[in-house]
């Protein structure tokens, strides 16, 4: 049993002023939980509707859980773990920056495309949605446990990274023509909009992905993954794991 007060108060981490106020966040499903916990991250609470799922959780009934959930189908598992402090940028190695992203779906699998190809950090402006969105967190199957998201003035700390950086535009140079460097930034842009203009002024080049068909654009999420694509591939001295 549970008391009310205990979930009233996992049920506000749905919302960021109260993610941000306590300075905790909501994971939910087996694998999820189960990549946190074996993450730095530190689990404050865990909890399952069945035994024997999540040995340390505390055993909760269906109805319980539901009303604890950010999901419209509950999982059998949710955790409640504590925000990191925020990280320092790092400038070695490629780091990826986000200019607006605003889809949850969008940021939590460009978290996981960082992982997936080794990209040290993730940058965004303060306009992006918040890293730890339930539907963020699903979406990054794990990563955000693996990789640092950190929100800074981004204009500024492209101006003041010492590395080029390269911003996502369909008026660019196509990607498969450009020498790309040991470190360096790769920028994109929001949904609707692409870079903004205060970003576009701090950029080295803007990168093109080249078109055969008649589609408008393509979802940062899926353009992302094609330019991290060939930015390992375009940079020597890399190995795969």
């Amino acid at each position: 049993m549970v008391a009310k007060n205990e979930i009233k108060r996992i049920r506000s981490l749905h919302q960021k002023k109260y993610r941000s106020r306590l300075g905790l966040f909501l994971a939910e499903g087996t694998k999820l939980v189960t990549e946190l916990l074996n993450s730095p991250l530190e689990a404050c609470g865990l909890y399952a509707s069945e035994e024997g799922i999540l040995e340390e959780a505390v055993l909760v009934t269906e109805a319980e859980l539901r009303k604890m959930s950010a999901l419209s189908q509950p999982s059998k598992v949710l955790g409640v773990f504590r925000i990191p402090l925020q990280a320092s940028p790092v400038w070695q190695g490629w780091t990826l920056a986000l200019d607006g992203v605003r889809d949850p779906g969008n940021l939590g699998t460009l978290i996981r495309l960082a992982d997936w190809f080794g990209v040290r950090q993730v940058l965004c402006s303060p306009d992006t949605v918040d890293c730890f969105n339930p539907k963020v967190l699903q979406a990054t199957m794990g990563s955000i446990g693996r990789v640092p998201v950190i929100y800074v003035p981004l204009e500024e700390t492209l101006r003041h990274s010492g590395l080029p950086a390269f911003g996502a535009s369909m008026e660019g140079e196509s990607v498969g023509g450009v020498t790309l460097p040991q470190d360096g930034i790769l920028v994109l842009g929001s949904e609707s909009h692409g870079l903004s203009d205060t970003v576009r002024e701090e950029l080295a080049q803007t990168v093109a992905i080249p078109s055969y068909g008649q589609a408008e654009s393509l979802n940062v999420a899926t353009a992302g993954a094609i330019l991290l694509y060939e930015l390992r591939r375009g940079t020597p001295g890399l190995t795969q794991k």
